[in-house]
This record gives C-alpha cells, sequence and structure tokens, in this order.
C-alpha cells in the first residue's frame, strides 16, 4: 500500500502495487516515473437503446471442476422496436436465450464477438419498443487469472470469488457491462452444504437444495448500481461481527485467519460513523461486509456491501504488526469505504472519469485515517506521497486526468497515479482553497443530486462553484482537462506584491513546453502567523499580492499542485531557516521542488545533498524518508562507478548513522514517528552505508525478530530484515524461507518472501527466481519477485539473463495483468547496450498488451542515461569538496 514509510524500493513498490496498483494497473511504476498513455483503438461501447432495470441471476458453482452454470433474467426497456439485442458476455457458453416481450416467448440465435466481448442475440421477429424480459442460460469457468468468477485457492481447499472491476463482470454473467446501466440484482447462489456465501445484500433465505449436498442462499435486492460493483463469493468463510449506526459489519476470512480480523473491524466502524457524518448521507445498505481473500490480484476493491481485499490489505495482530501495517489496513479499508458513496452510490458516467471514483477515495482516506489516528500525521505523507506524484506527472508521457477511454485494454490503464494520486491531490488543493467546510458543503451538493446515478467531472465542480461562489470550475477544469505541472518562477517580493511565471514543468531538459498551456491556481503564501493567505492565479495573471511574512514561500502547507522557483535571495533565505521557517510538510515540498530542480538539470546534486544534510536531524519520520528516497535514487541511478557509490556510502554514513545512535534501541514508550524514523535510518544507513556496526546491530535485530517475532518491535524489526537479506548469506536465505513457509501472520509472511529477492550474491538470486516460479509461490506475488532484482544495479543483470533464458517458465507465473508491467521494470537499466537488448528481446518475445510498457521502459533508460550524464560530474565534484571522502 503506498502509505508505507520504508525507504526501500522494495517496500516502495510493495505499496503501489498494493494500492495505488488496487487494480494491479499498476501505476505500478509511479517510483519509476513510469506511465501508461491511452492507446487507440476501435470502440466497444455498447448501443444506448436498451437500458437494464433489473438482473435476477442464480449461479452454481462447481469448485472441484473450476465450472459454474447460471440461470439469469434480466429485465429491459427498449427505446426503439428491434430484432436484436447486444451485451457483454466472455468466456461464457450459451445454452438458451428467449426474450418475453408483453408475454410472448422468441428464441435468440447467438452470435459472439470474443474481441470485442459482445454477444448479439438476434430473434425471429420484432421486439417492440417498451418493457421486455432476457432468459439466458449459461456455463462458464472459474479461471486462475484473478478476474470475473475466478477460483482462489489455500492448501486446505478452493474458494469461488470474483474481481468484476473493470471490465469483467461479462465473465461471470451477460450483462451490460459499462458503469451506466445501473440495475437493481437479485442474486441466488447454490453451493455446498458446508459452504456459506456472500454477496452485495444480506443471505434472507437458505433453502435445502436442489440436489443431495447442496444448499440455495438467496440475497436481498440491491439498490441500482452498476455490474462491475456485483460480488459473489463462496467458501468457509469466518466473520468478526460489529454494528454501527445501525449497519451490521462483518470482517471475514479463511477460517484460519480469523483472529486476525479484529482490528479491520474497528477501522470500518470508525469509517462508517465518519463518512455518514461527513457526507450527510447515511450509508445505504443494511450490512457491510469486508472479506480477505488468499488470491486477490489487487489491493481491494469496493463491490457495494462487500469490499474484498488482499490478506495484508486487511488482516493484522495489531500487537505484533509495525506501524506501516496498521497504518495500510486503515488506509486501504478508508479508501474501499469512501467508495461506497463515490463510486458506488454515485458513479462516474463512463470510465474516462475514473478519478470520480479513485480520486475522490484517494482524498478521503486521507481525511478519514487521519481522524482515526492523529499519531500517525497523515497529512506529512500526503504532501510526500504528492512529491512522487508530481514527478510522476512531469514526464513526457503523462496524460491529462481525463482521458479518452473506450476499449478493456484503455479502461485498464486509467487506474495509475494521475487518477489516483494528481486527482487526490487537485482535490486536496481546493479544498484548502475554498475551506474544508465550504468543500464538505459542495460534496454534499454533488452526491445528493446524484444519487444511485451516474455523473461527470462537470457535475461535481460546478456544484462546487455554486457552493463557494469561487471559479472552481476553472480551476479544476485546467487541472483535469490539461496534462502535466505547472512551475511557478517569481520574483522578490515588493510592495507587497510578486511577479510570477507560469509554464510547464518537465523532468526531462530536453523537453520544450508549449507557452500556450496555463493554469487557473490558486496560489497560497505564508503569512506572518504561519498560516495561508492565498490568491488565484489565471493565465493572464502576471503578479499577486503577498502577504508580509519572515520569508516568501509560496506553498503554504505543502497543498498546492505546482512546482515553485524562487529569486537566489529568497531561496537561499528558505534553506537557511528550512528547519525553523517553515512546517514538515514544507519542508517536505521544498525538498522536492528542489530535487525536480536536479532532475530537470536546473540544480546540481550536491545542492540537494546540502539540503539534505540540513534536514538530518529533523524528528519527523516523513520528512527524513522523503528526503532518503531520492538519495537512494543518486545511490542506485547516478552514482556509476564503484568508488563513487563507495564515496557516497561514507557520506551517508557520516551524516545519518550519528543521528540512528542518537535514537538508541527501541522502546515501549516510543512513538510511532519515533519507531519509523529509527526503521528509515536503519535501512537507509545499513543498506546504502558501509558501516560493520549498523550491518551488526541489523542482523542481531533479524535474528531474534525471525526467531520470536513478539519480543522485537514489528517496525524496526522489518527494517532490520530488510538490511539482513541484502547483505546476508544462504544462511540467511534459509531463514525467510522458512518464515515465508511456516508464518500464518500475512504481514510477516509477504515481507519474508519479497526479501528472498533481495538477495545479492548471484547464486541466491538464481535460488529466488527459482522459488517465485515453484508452486509456493501465488501468481499475484510472483510478478513483484521478478521485479524487484531488476531494480538493484547489483542484481539487474543476473535477473535480467535468468528471465530471458528462462522467459516460458516467467511467463507462465504472470496474469493477464502484469506481463506488461514486468516489461516496465526493465527500465531500470540505464546504459545504451542494456536499453538495445530489452528493446531486441521483447520485439522477439510478445507480451500482451505491452507495446507502450516497452516504449516506456526504453523512455525511461534514456532518461537515466541523460541524467547520469547531466550530474555525475557533479556528484564527483560535490563528493571531491567533502572533506574525508
Amino acid at each position: 500500500m503506498r502509505r508505507t514509510g520504508p525507504n526501500s524500493l522494495r517496500g516502495f513498490m510493495r505499496s503501489h502495487i498494493q494500492f495505488l496498483c488496487r487494480r494491479v494497473a499498476l501505476a505500478a511504476l509511479a517510483c519509476t516515473f513510469f506511465y501508461f498513455v491511452v492507446c487507440t483503438a476501435d470502440a466497444q461501447r455498447l448501443p444506448e437503446t436498451v437500458i437494464p432495470t433489473h438482473y435476477t441471476l442464480t449461479l452454481t458453482p462447481d469448485l472441484k471442476t473450476a465450472t459454474f452454470s447460471g440461470v439469469e433474467k434480466i429485465d429491459v426497456n427498449l427505446k426503439e422496436a428491434t430484432k436484436s439485442i447486444t451485451l457483454n458476455a466472455a468466456e461464457i457458453a450459451f445454452q438458451s436465450v428467449t426474450v418475453h416481450p408483453n408475454g410472448a416467448e422468441q428464441t435468440a440465435q447467438v452470435s459472439l464477438d470474443p474481441q470485442k466481448e459482445q454477444a448479439t442475440f438476434t430473434f425471429p421477429k420484432m421486439i417492440q419498443a417498451g418493457s421486455a424480459v432476457l432468459s439466458v442460460r449459461y456455463t462458464g469457468i472459474l479461471n486462475n487469472e484473478l478476474r470475473g468468477f475466478y477460483l482462489s485457492k489455500t492448501e486446505r481447499r478452493n474458494y469461488a470469488v470474483t474481481q468484476f472491476e473493470p471490465t469483467d463482470a461479462r465473465r461471470a454473467f451477460p450483462c451490460f457491462d459499462e458503469p451506466a446501466f445501473k440495475a437493481a440484482f437479485d442474486i441466488s447462489l447454490v453451493v455446498d452444504q458446508n459452504d456459506t456465501a456472500i454477496s452485495n445484500g444480506p443471505i434472507i433465505s437458505d433453502t435445502p437444495g436442489p440436489g443431495a449436498g447442496k444448499h440455495r442462499l438467496t440475497f436481498g435486492t440491491t439498490p441500482k448500481m452498476s455490474t462491475y460493483l456485483v460480488a459473489f463469493l463462496v467458501g468457509d468463510f469466518a466473520c468478526t461481527t460489529g454494528r454501527e449506526d445501525d449497519v451490521d459489519i462483518r470482517v471475514c476470512s479463511t477460517p484460519d485467519k480469523v483472529a486476525l480480523t479484529a482490528y479491520g473491524l474497528d477501522v470500518a466502524k470508525f469509517a462508517l460513523h465518519y463518512y455518514n457524518g461527513y457526507f450527510g448521507i447515511p450509508y445505504p445498505l443494511k450490512k457491510l461486509d469486508l472479506i480477505a481473500l488468499p488470491d486477490f490480484e489487487a489491493g481491494a476493491m469496493e463491490n457495494f456491501g462487500a469490499i474484498t481485499y488482499r490478506e495484508t490489505d486487511l488482516l493484522i495482530d495489531p500487537k505484533a504488526a509495525s506501524v506501516q501495517a496498521k497504518e495500510n489496513v486503515a488506509i486501504v479499508v478508508t479508501h474501499e469505504m469512501a467508495h461506497q458513496w463515490f463510486g458506488d452510490l454515485v458513479t462516474m458516467q463512463w470510465w474516462n472519469n475514473i478519478w470520480l471514483n479513485e480520486g475522490f477515495a484517494t482524498w478521503m482516506e486521507n481525511k478519514a485515517t487521519a481522524a482515526f489516528n492523529k499519531a500517525w500525521n497523515l497529512p506529512l505523507f500526503v504532501a510526500s506521497d504528492e512529491q512522487r506524484t508530481l514527478d510522476l506527472d512531469a514526464q513526457p508521457t503523462t496524460r491529462a486526468i481525463r482521458a479518452k477511454a473506450d476499449t478493456p485494454d484503455e479502461i485498464n490503464q486509467m487506474f495509475d497515479g494521475i487518477s489516483y494520486g494528481k486527482a487526490g491531490d487537485v482535490l486536496l488543493m481546493v479544498e484548502n482553497y475554498l475551506g474544508a467546510e465550504t468543500f464538505r458543503k459542495g460534496v454534499h451538493a454533488y452526491l445528493a443530486a446524484h444519487l444511485y446515478g451516474n455523473a461527470t467531472a462537470e457535475d461535481f465542480w460546478n456544484a462546487q462553484t455554486a457552493v463557494s461562489r469561487k471559479p472552481v470550475n476553472k480551476i479544476m477544469d485546467s487541472l483535469v482537462a490539461q496534462p502535466g505541472v505547472p512551475i511557478l518562477t517569481f520574483g522578490e517580493p515588493a510592495n507587497g506584491h510578486v511577479t510570477v511565471h507560469q509554464t510547464r514543468f518537465f523532468l526531462d531538459p530536453r523537453q520544450k513546453p508549449d507557452a500556450a498551456q496555463q493554469w487557473t491556481l490558486p496560489v497560497c503564501f505564508k503569512n506572518a502567523s504561519g498560516n495561508a493567505d492565498c490568491e488565484l492565479l489565471t493565465p493572464t495573471t502576471s503578479s499577486l499580492k503577498v502577504p508580509a511574512a519572515p520569508q516568501f514561500f509560496a506553498n503554504a502547507e505543502g497543498k498546492g499542485y505546482y512546482r515553485t522557483s524562487y529569486a537566489p535571495a529568497d531561496y537561499t533565505k528558505l534553506v537557511a531557516q528550512i528547519e525553523t521557517g517553515l512546517g514538515p510538510a514544507e519542508r517536505i515540498s521544498l525538498t522536492g521542488d528542489e530535487w525536480a530542480q536536479v532532475r530537470a538539470n536546473q540544480a546540481k546534486v550536491g545542492d540537494y545533498l546540502q539540503l539534505v544534510a540540513a534536514l538530518k536531524d529533523d524528528g519527523n519520520a516523513e520528512v527524513v524518508s522523503s528526503a532518503l528516497t531520492n538519495i537512494t535514487t543518486i545511490y542506485e541511478r547516478l552514482a556509476a562507478t564503484p568508488e563513487e557509490r563507495a564515496r557516497l556510502s561514507t557520506w551517508i554514513d557520516r551524516t545519518f548513522a550519528p543521528v540512528l545512535a542518537k535514537l538508541g534501541p527501541a522502546t515501549a514508550s516510543d512513538d510511532d514517528n519515533t519507531r519509523r524514523l529509527r526503521a528509515e535510518l536503519l535501512e537507509t544507513v545499513g543498506d546504502y552505508g558501509n558501516s560493520p556496526e549498523v550491518r551488526g546491530m541489523a542482523r542481531q535485530i533479524a535474528d531474534l525478530y525471525l526467531s520470536n517475532p513478539a519480543s522485537v518491535d514489528a517496525t524496526i524489526g522489518q527494517a532490520a530484515l530488510a538490511v539482513a537479506a541484502r547483505n546476508g548469506d544462504a544462511t540467511w536465505f534459509d531463514k525467510f524461507e522458512n518464515a515465508y513457509e511456516t508464518s500464518d501472520n500475512p504481514e510477516f509472511k509477504t515481507n519474508a518472501l519479497e526479501l528472498l529477492a533481495e538477495f545479492r550474491s548471484p547464486a541466491l538470486v538464481k535460488r529466488a527466481l527459482d522459488y517465485a516460479m515453484s508452486d509456493k509461490v501465488r501468481n499475484q506475488d510472483a510478478f513483484i519477485q521478478f521485479a524487484i532484482p531488476l531494480t538493484n544495479g547489483e542484481t539487474r543483470d543476473e535477473a535480467w539473463d535468468y528471465m530471458k533464458a528462462n522467459w516460458d517458465k516467467v511467463q507462465a507465473q504472470l496474469t493477464t495483468s502484469t506481463g506488461g508491467y514486468l516489461v516496465s521494470y526493465t527500465g531500470y537499466f540505464c546504459s545504451p547496450e542494456a536499453r538495445d537488448d530489452v528493446k531486441s528481446f521483447f520485439t522477439s518475445h510478445k507480451v500482451p498488451a505491452s507495446d507502450v510498457s516497452l516504449r516506456h521502459a526504453i523512455e525511461h533508460i534514456d532518461g537515466c542515461i541523460e541524467f547520469r550524464s547531466l550530474q555525475e560530474q557533479n556528484l564527483k565534484n560535490w563528493l571531491d569538496l567533502q572533506p574525508g571522502l
């Protein structure tokens, strides 16, 4: 989940896989600044002449043969007379299709278009406009692709579960599989007598049969909702129950993990009450289930009333969990529960506005989680995460928040760092400009106007404009319709005003901005009392009013979605007073701006290192983490020789090891911030420094943690494990493998598996990759095991050679979605030779739906080559000036 604290690339990648990548549409590589753009393809939209109003579904899954049968009735309204009806279907075998208009029955001929995933029912006679009922009998497969209606497996048994967003409901039942075709659902499941089932509504009847050893579970009628929000899950789930605001809440899992459900229930109860109060619209269903699944490609899915999760995103023991794990579960739970209003109750009209779902849920999760536990100081993580999003959006290949998306491939690519991160950051900026209560009233007005319906971007910002009487429509239109990041260049303030020039910012210095691209932005200046005075910058503005203040800072609280550049004297003053004159979020913002200028070759890397050194004693874990993330990038991407890396390691030791020592060993009285800060420093110094003492300390902690997890604070224990793995031998590898195979703790188990991919010796790299291809690793996890060694310079060549030599076996471990993402990770190379090799290999070894991924991998390699050519000498020069290096 992206809300983790570990400075390691492994932890950062995992966070994106678990959340930003909820759909494992892995915006995956926001950390590597990749970006998937929309491809051109023929539209696959359904006609709007047939409107579904109600589905009645009975499904009978056979978990042994991995098949299911379905009986379906769809009430439809025909806008005009027709002899044919087209809807969506994939991997469905039709047995019979009839229509009943006004009591007369006709039998259809069925024609399939597999490419468009559509079925057309053609009838002998014209069906008149008005109401009709389609009756369908069909069969399907419980696939292993982690989408549609699929099998999820444990050592004990199989489960049948669903994942329909964005376009996979059609694999479970023929349907009008587009978000605007909302309808009510009556669902029944015929399952083994010892199994239960979960769906969107509560169980209203449980009757024996049909057939020996079966029982039929019938669920209550749902509200009108989109097909992608339907869910049905079959197995022997066990649940912990609670109640909040007259809603029954359950957190469910496989029986062996039910003891880990209580924390998620506490979060869910808090979030339900919080959202009922914030939105002013009560949660609309009678029950809410949260279900952890053994096999689940995404992080979580907001099915109306039946939210599904990866086990690591819902199940933890709070007494043994790290701070990051508890934050992660809280944020994923609050994100998905926010969707019950944003996305489920009110749904975007079409996928081009998926940000109305994901951006809102991202913005809302932070508010709810911050209220759930103020000690986590979520606003600082939001400020830090915004820096990653700004860097992502400063790539040449970024897109606008709202973009064309008609085919399943195009739609899947919309679940990325723009729909989640940028959209959430833009909403935060607008809320900050309007004031929290005014913005909340606008949110309520928007939701209330579209209950159980669909909405567009204009519906949202017009509601905010009407409530606030400020030009929210102009602000948001400029940010939603245009790609990229603005940079605001300020002159020196004089007489209460400052000149300002806006243009588009690129990390790549070879890119030239279009002067015609302009934004309307609220710019918030820090005033003398430490608060914000906001002014509106428009395309015609060249000067803004500024308040009197000890220093000039143009992104108060770090909530503006823009980069800043100051006059030299003003910037020098900000740096000199960064710890005393700026708040923590503002320090993150200023540091992020400086790093962006280094990437764009407008500043030298040594300037950034000096700025980080000034923050070494900062007591806020997120401030330090944000700065150290870029230090690791300098080590991995810019320092090109062993000598340069050794000298940089010495500087890391000299700068941060004393800070780590000052914190001392973990104690029971440590607050969460101190625990995270200690872990950040241990992992950075232990991995990128060269201190034998720190690595020895990490090994001692790791050994104790592996042998008795309850004896060590999990936050420092996880960091110590990472250091031990990266510097470990075969004995340590055996320990991690054993921990993965024997632990019943999802967090501990997942971390142990991922750390197998962190070992550096060639023999252990091969052993880890062999293990990733074994039946001991789930498909949902295999991709990350191949990706991790590609991110590290010491293991990249070995991993790449292995994958090329064993490509057929590697590809067999990948799901439909993750093949393209693995292609993306080859973008970590940083040489012309490697670039040409990557391009040649994937030209001759085609990976489905990876053409865009390959183009961006090549682009990223070229970007690294350029970055190194511009800044490597600057790094050498700076190192030469440091005493003792």
